[in-house]
């Protein structure tokens, strides 16, 4: 009698962790593709930040050299500044 009451425990607890179990294994290759494409995302993330910082050097050396040269001199043609 008291093996069927241990089988009958081992029984449900078997079932409870098999109902626990699978929706986590159904998800995994959800997780997974989803996992990849995070990965895909930083690399991306990556490569724009490697731009940006070129980009910002760029800018630099161009606001150097425009400092270096000085006011660009007024030519009789050129349009007075709306901005006021």
């Amino acid at each position: 009698m008291l093996t069927w009451i241990v089988l009958a425990v081992l029984g449900c607890a078997l079932l409870v962790l098999v109902g626990a179990v699978r929706p986590v294994l159904t998800r995994l290759p959800a997780l997974r593709r989803a996992a990849l494409a995070l990965q895909r995302r930083q690399g991306e993330a990556e490569a724009l930040a490697a731009q940006a910082e070129q980009l910002q050097l760029r800018l630099a050396q161009l606001e150097q050299s425009l400092a270096a040269t000085g006011p660009r001199p007024e030519r009789p043609g050129d349009r007075p500044d709306r901005s006021g």
